[in-house]
């Protein structure tokens, strides 16, 4: 499988779940690099904004920032090297996160059956982006689908970020939540249109600001917290942000 790589070593660590329905829970999170979109916003950019690529980054304007290099930020690792990592640390819920998992999800599969050979305990969530339909065979294993789809702010066309067969899967699943990251008030009205087109139970609906600062983020979720409690929505923050800051690995 191909793994992020993070000062060398794979992007397999142990930390607390920063959004959504499980935030604050001790999880182990295992990033598969690769993705389908190429949000302008995305914060693990390192996952696919690969050098001799076109693909647009607010961070280009940056000084120092410059497209990735393949073979700097992916590591081939086979089911029982993932594994032997995942036993390393004391816990038993997995967060498969990328870039976009679904599209190793045969690989990963494997590491989740292997795991659950092990122990019955593992919990599996997947972050996704909403656009590919998992198997037959992961979704019996997965546990929590944590669905992301994107909005006009990512900058991405909507035929790439929005796709109504794996969105109808999802939103009939009892096991998806939904979290839309906002940049502005006026994404409101997508969500409310998203919605009601796919839909998406209210009562699963996360909101979570836009950005990689506590500035950033603050400035932002005074006025996002109202929109949730207009709409009855779930407001997350994200809690490795304030804690950590703008870093990878923790």
């Amino acid at each position: 499988m191909k793994i992020s790589k993070n000062n060398g070593i794979p992007e397999i660590f142990h930390s607390l779940q920063g959004e959504g329905k499980s935030i604050g829970r001790p999880s182990i999170f295992i990033r598969t690099s690769l993705c389908n979109l190429h949000c302008i916003w995305c914060d693990t950019d390192y996952t696919w904004n690969w050098k001799n690529t076109n693909f647009k980054h607010k961070s280009d304007s940056k000084e120092g920032y410059s497209k990735f290099s393949k073979e700097n930020q992916i590591i081939e690792l086979d089911t029982s090297e993932i594994v032997s990592i995942v036993l390393g640390f004391n816990c038993n819920s997995i967060v498969l996160t990328g870039g976009e998992p679904l599209i190793q999800q045969f690989g990963l599969v494997k590491v989740m059956q292997v795991l659950r050979e092990k122990s019955m305990d593992y919990h599996f969530e997947v972050e996704t982006n909403g656009t590919i339909m998992p198997t037959r065979e992961a979704d019996a294993l997965i546990d929590q689908y944590n669905v992301s789809p994107k909005l006009k702010n990512s900058c991405i066309t909507e035929s790439l970020r929005i796709k109504p067969e794996p969105l109808g899967f999802f939103s009939k699943s009892p096991k998806a939540n939904f979290k839309f990251v906002v940049s502005d008030k006026g994404d409101i009205e997508e969500i409310l249109a998203l919605m009601t087109t796919h839909g998406i139970d209210p009562n699963s609906i996360y909101l979570m600001s836009e950005g990689t600062s506590m500035d950033e983020l603050s400035e932002k979720n005074n006025w996002l917290v109202e929109i949730c409690k207009t709409y009855n929505f779930h407001f997350t923050n994200r809690l490795h942000v304030f804690i950590w800051g703008s870093k990878r690995g923790i």
